[in-house]
């Protein structure tokens, strides 16, 4: 299995400066905005976002956790069941500005799912979705994030894993070929 740095943690860090600007000059006030970050790895992300954003401007965007395991299309079709995660969302996001938040946008099914599992906490304003590795020529739908870390070019026989120091041991993202069987 070859594996190769696509960020390192100084470019990580400046890619996470990058994306809360842009945030900034489309919400200066955060107003009726909230950040769902998507479970598991999506959530280490979207916190560093608002941690940034709080850092940067001095104010709190409130941030959710969503778990997508029960509205995924393939929840049934795994041979053994799949663990969910928590969710938690302490806010309705009615008529609220939603930047939904993930490490890797890969497929898009997952994405999909969130759009499904938000429902139950309201119907937002307008919902955008912030990625932090845009993974080309894999989606199966038609997903297109508004806020992307960095696209990278992959084949299905390889796969971008994203570390942070809060699960992992240091801020990086990697493309690992798999080895063929």
């Amino acid at each position: 299995m070859e594996k190769r740095c696509i960020l390192d943690t100084k470019q990580l860090n400046i890619t996470l400066s990058r994306l809360c600007q842009e945030l900034i000059e489309n919400y200066s006030n955060f107003e009726d905005t909230v950040i769902l970050g998507m479970q598991p790895r999506g959530i280490l992300f979207a916190s560093r976002i608002q941690k940034r954003i709080k850092d940067l401007l001095d104010k709190e965007i409130a941030l959710g956790q969503l778990d997508v395991t029960f509205y995924r299309d393939d929840f049934r079709r795994k041979s053994e069941p799949i663990k969910a995660s928590s969710t938690e969302v302490p806010f309705l996001i009615e008529n609220k500005h939603v930047i939904l938040v993930d490490d890797v946008l890969f497929t898009g099914r997952s994405v999909r799912a969130a759009l499904d599992a938000m429902i139950a906490f309201g119907r937002p304003k307008s919902v955008e979705l912030m990625i932090l590795i845009n993974r080309k020529n894999s989606q199966e739908l038609p997903i297109k994030p508004d806020y992307i870390g960095r696209t990278v070019n992959t084949l299905n026989s390889q796969r971008v894993k994203v570390e942070w120091d809060e699960k992992d041991i240091k801020n990086k993202v990697w493309l690992i070929d798999l080895e063929e069987e």
